[in-house]
């Protein structure tokens, strides 16, 4: 089996059975603001695109690239198509001309001759796009798991594939928090330390879970070339940002865990697995331009935004006419009052009301009316300030997701009173019928929560409130805190109260306490 990098979360898989080309992306995508790091332009598209199979993993346009596909993937090419609730990936496919289809189903392996494939994927509203996956592959000769940016709950049903070879992970995460908040620059830093810090911790706790003998880092980080978001590229000019690079963490994991064998895999790492052997090579640049990328990593970037700026300008020119504001209005309105009123539980998960200052229009949604209205000077838990093209354009398009569009930008600034809203980012990426009546039902199935578990001196519910982990496994214990470890949020036990965000609260009690209350 032979695996070739293609930058971010690509790769380009031949096996014994066919070749599969995975999320494929030379962008730039988010309005313009990631660029693979380093430079991808390079590889040889036009052999990658004669693959056998495509895999989109999910939505994000740094996995996603149509335009891409549409110059090197001819429309013939069989697609793996993750199971998710909703059709929208298979939607925006299908629009590109790609009708060779194959349904995949959850954890089921699938059988291509030599090749056996399982897609894996996740379903909470808080993963990827409503929706993330992760690629299972075995041809007889090695075995891989490409986790691409999936969080997975059931490891040991992930695993039932078999144990990999070789192991591709996310290391840095796709986040706008907290570089564009409205926060004291000391904040900023502390609270990117902690965001690097759990993102590390959680890539461990996979790689640890998982337990393959040899591990690639991937998915991202990601180039921010346009001049306003420079500076907040890798750990930042002033150590506010949180996206660690892979030479980054791989000095980490060697510290955490020195026996494991961990490697670069960048655009063009070409990656050999045969009976348990491996080998790694690179086809698109020297190891003293790696070096050099990894090292002298600023200069690198500079080189890369003075030389690039002609596809920021080609990205801006597409985007929509500015609306004016009254027009905004209404086309807002219109299109988000229904949604609000079909989302009892994320109007009560917000709980206020919300600010949208959008060029000229200042705005306010007022959730628990379910309305949006002029700006009135009410107090509000959240306030944003958005370009009115960025708004104008996601109008045009019908842009269901703006977390997978104008939020992932970082062309915005935000700015809250008090703790994160899991509810308010969800529903600002689930701007369509499909998705509002999937999460309601989603919120409202996770209700049940009669199962307890023993952590340590303590009785918990066993699953997270946040995304149904099994706290027995994912679970950390620490002066009446309890951590999740999979996405690092905290809860009191003395109170349930969650400390990370609103609502999601958990059931808990000290063991001595639990017997008491049975006897």
């Amino acid at each position: 089996m032979r695996i070739t990098g293609l930058g971010h979360a690509g790769m380009f898989i031949e096996t014994a059975g066919g070749s599969i080309l995975c999320d494929p992306v030379v962008g730039p995508s988010f309005f313009g603001s990631w660029f693979p790091f380093p430079d991808n332009r390079g590889l040889d598209w036009e052999r990658f695109g004669r693959a056998d199979f495509l895999y989109i993993s999910h939505r994000h346009r740094d996995h996603f690239d149509p335009a891409l596909l549409r110059e090197h993937v001819p429309t013939s090419i069989r697609v793996l198509l993750p199971d998710y609730p909703t059709d929208d990936l298979e939607t925006d496919l299908r629009a590109l001309g790609y009708d060779n289809i194959v349904y995949t189903q959850s954890g089921v392996p699938l059988e291509f001759g030599d090749l056996k494939v399982m897609v894996t994927p996740l379903r909470a509203p808080s993963d990827g796009p409503i929706g993330d996956s992760s690629l299972s592959v075995d041809d007889g000769t090695a075995s891989v798991l490409n986790q691409n940016d999936s969080h997975p709950l059931d490891l040991e049903k992930l695993l039932s594939f078999g144990k990999p070879d070789a192991y591709f992970t996310q290391v840095s995460g796709a986040i706008w928090w907290p570089m564009v908040y409205d926060l004291p620059q000391d904040a900023k830093q502390n609270f990117a330390q902690l965001k690097r810090d759990a993102q590390n911790k959680r890539a461990m706790y996979y790689i640890d879970k998982v337990d393959a003998p040899h591990v690639f880092p991937m998915a991202g980080p990601p180039m921010f070339l346009r001049e306003e978001l420079f500076r907040y590229n890798g750990w930042g000019e002033q150590n506010d940002s949180i996206f660690t690079d892979q030479a980054q963490f791989l000095e980490h994991m060697a510290g955490e865990r020195p026996d494991q064998k961990g490697y670069l895999f960048v655009p063009g790492t070409q990656v050999d697995i045969e009976g348990g052997d491996l080998s790694v090579s690179q086809t698109l640049y020297s190891d003293a331009e790696i070096e050099r990328i990894f090292s002298d990593k600023w200069a690198y970037l500079a080189e890369q935004r003075d030389s690039r700026q002609e596809e920021v300008r080609a990205e801006i020119a597409r985007r929509a006419p500015v609306l004016p504001p009254d027009e905004m209005l209404q086309e807002i309105k219109q299109w988000w009052e229904p949604l609000l009123r079909r989302a009892r539980t994320i109007r009560n998960g917000v709980g206020g009301m919300v600010r949208f200052r959008i060029g000229d229009l200042d705005m306010v949604v007022d959730f628990p009316k379910a309305k949006v209205r002029e700006y009135a000077g009410e107090d509000c838990i959240y306030w944003y300030t958005i370009p009115a093209d960025l708004v104008s354009t996601n109008i045009r398009d019908h842009e269901i997701d703006w977390s997978n569009s104008i939020f992932l930008s970082m062309q915005f600034e935000v700015g809250r009173s008090g703790k994160f809203n899991e509810f308010l980012t969800t529903f600002l990426k689930c701007l369509s019928r499909d998705r509002i009546e999937y999460v309601e039902n989603w919120y409202a199935e996770q209700s049940d929560q009669t199962e307890d578990a023993q952590i340590e001196d303590w009785t918990v519910q066993r699953r997270c409130p946040h995304l149904r982990a099994d706290l027995t496994k994912t679970g950390k214990i620490e002066d009446g805190v309890l951590t999740c470890s999979l996405h690092d949020w905290k809860w009191d036990l003395a109170s349930g109260r969650c400390l990370t965000t609103q609502g999601h609260g958990i059931r808990a009690s000290r063991v001595d306490e639990a017997v008491a209350a049975g006897s």
